[in-house]
């Protein structure tokens, strides 16, 4: 049972439902007309708009619950709340690519989460038995993140955190030798750390890096972006030229009661069939 859900969108917003909170924030890719009337919508908790939250935007945290692990949601950045709707769907994929890693390998397997956030794939990957290296150039969003393992009961589970850039320590680990078996990254289309990030131009070579720390060939992968042109043709391409295993790429799409299908970025997996 999760606690997230998608009621309505279009007109290039979103009407969600986070635990007891109603949402309407923005959905560029929404650019049909609404199915609820404007009454529905009116009636949200929080909204964002005009670049920052116009209502709710200081309203304590709450907890919800979403693909078996308890989540801390309050207002951020950008018109975030901490956790990301379309990622939950990747998390079961994620379960069952680790315990058939750690039944091949006869070990718990290594995972590294990149551009980790608030940590909903690096719990995932923790609750299945994994070893987990969590990483986020983001002090709060990785003290969140700790936060999270906290309410989910994991705070015990074999996880580093680690407040660095992705690829400053990607590198680190490539020099030292260190191995991983499964790689987890949602890089963004912009970003800050060690020097500036351009998804279009320093993925590959990050990619590149992360191949030479999980060679000859990782257990599984899982890419996934939310840029404009990334679509999951393109992570899958990008996976198989770096990693070398088959993958699969589709679209993460979050339906509404309503009907209406919000795709919110793509991802790429392989290769647990």
């Amino acid at each position: 049972m999760s606690d997230l859900e998608l009621i309505d969108c279009g007109g290039g917003r979103r009407l969600e439902r986070f635990g007891p909170v109603l949402v309407d924030r923005q959905a560029p890719a929404a650019d049909w007309i609404t199915r609820l009337p404007p009454a529905e919508w009116s009636k949200v908790d929080m909204r964002w708009g005009r670049g920052g939250w116009v209502r709710g935007g200081t309203r304590d945290p709450w907890t919800i619950r979403a693909g078996g692990l308890a989540l801390e949601c309050r207002p951020a950045a950008g018109g975030q709340l901490g956790v990301f709707p379309e990622h939950v769907q990747t998390w079961p994929w994620l379960a069952k690519s680790v315990r058939a890693s750690a039944e091949k390998l006869g070990r718990p397997p290594k995972v590294l989460s990149l551009f980790a956030y608030t940590g909903g794939a690096s719990l995932a990957c923790a609750m299945a038995g994994a070893e987990v290296a969590h990483v986020d150039a983001s002090r709060p969003a990785v003290g969140w993140a700790r936060r999270n393992a906290e309410l989910s009961g994991l705070a015990e589970k074999p996880i580093r955190w680690i407040v660095e850039d992705a690829r400053a320590f990607v590198k680190r680990e490539r020099r030292r030798g260190n191995r991983y078996d499964g790689i987890v990254l949602d890089p963004p289309t912009y970003g800050h750390g060690t020097g500036m990030w351009r998804i279009e131009e320093h993925l590959a070579p990050l990619l590149e890096d992360l191949a030479a720390i999980s060679g000859p060939k990782p257990a599984f992968v899982l890419l996934s972006a939310h840029t404009p042109g990334y679509d999951g043709e393109r992570l899958g391409a990008l996976v198989r030229e770096h990693f070398g295993i088959p993958a699969t790429g589709e679209e993460l799409i979050v339906a509404s009661r309503q009907g209406s299908r919000l795709p919110l970025g793509s991802w790429a997996h392989g290769p647990l069939r």
